[in-house]
């Protein structure tokens, strides 16, 4: 669990601060519940909100799960190849930090990728809209987890890493909660704060850059006190007259 702990931590840290790419995708579904009027219309919305992001987040778990049981399977093929998948984690994680830092549309191919399968599953949305019960907010939450979006494929490529799934959906919720007081904050039309957000963005993004040099440096600064350990117990089993 200690060494789950950075993973977790980037996880939420990377949905917390870009949230403000989350308005871009996620801000029109979220609007659904968007109450301007009185307290009364809003404890009306709010449970509906909570079910929706409790819908996107167990997506989110489902999927993390998912990717991290390919990961174990390609760790136990190729033991290697765990420090390689967490640089191009940490990698994508920058890529995402630049896209919301400066409006570059890095991820685009990522993100098109993606969307042959969410025209298969969008439709089932439709029938859940407008949302009158917490069923359907959950049910369309369920949905727009597979919204396609380089962002969450940045923290699944993390989550496969961890090789686990119950690791995989746990980095996964991490990242979900981190996005999760922006979400609900638009879908109870707070234009107010998504006005900050988005005028923080360069900040942000910057910030979600050094989350990624960091996911870098995890597997990297591993494998030197690993290599050291090795160095070091080599010597100490050396005879006092051997040499090197």
């Amino acid at each position: 669990m200690t060494e789950l702990l950075p993973v977790l931590t980037t996880a939420f840290v990377t949905g917390f601060l870009g949230s403000a790419h989350c308005f871009g995708m996620c801000g029109g579904i979220s609007g659904l519940f968007a109450v301007n009027v009185n307290v009364a219309a809003m404890k009306t919305q709010f449970p509906k909100a909570i079910a929706y992001n409790v819908g996107r987040i167990l997506s989110y778990a489902i999927l993390g799960a998912a990717v991290a049981v390919i990961g174990k399977t390609l760790v136990s093929g190729i033991p290697d190849i765990a420090a390689p998948v967490r640089f191009a984690s940490g990698a994508l994680i920058i890529l995402v930090g630049l896209q919301l830092a400066f409006g570059w549309r890095i991820l685009m191919p990522l993100e098109t990728a993606g969307a042959k399968i969410w025209r298969r599953i969008a439709p089932a949305a439709k029938g859940l809209v407008p949302v009158e019960s917490l069923a359907q907010a959950l049910g369309l939450g369920l949905i727009w987890g597979w919204l396609p979006c380089g962002l969450v494929y940045s923290v699944l490529l993390l989550a496969a890493t961890t090789a686990e799934p119950a690791s995989g959906g746990l980095v996964m919720i991490a990242f979900g909660l981190g996005t999760m007081p922006a979400m609900l904050a638009t879908g109870l039309g707070a234009s107010k704060l998504a006005q900050f957000m988005s005028g923080k963005r360069l900040g942000a993004g910057l910030l979600i850059v050094a989350l990624g040099l960091a996911t870098i440096a995890m597997p990297v600064m591993k494998f030197a006190s690993s290599d050291a350990q090795m160095d070091h117990s080599h010597h100490g089993n050396m005879a006092p007259g051997d040499k090197d």
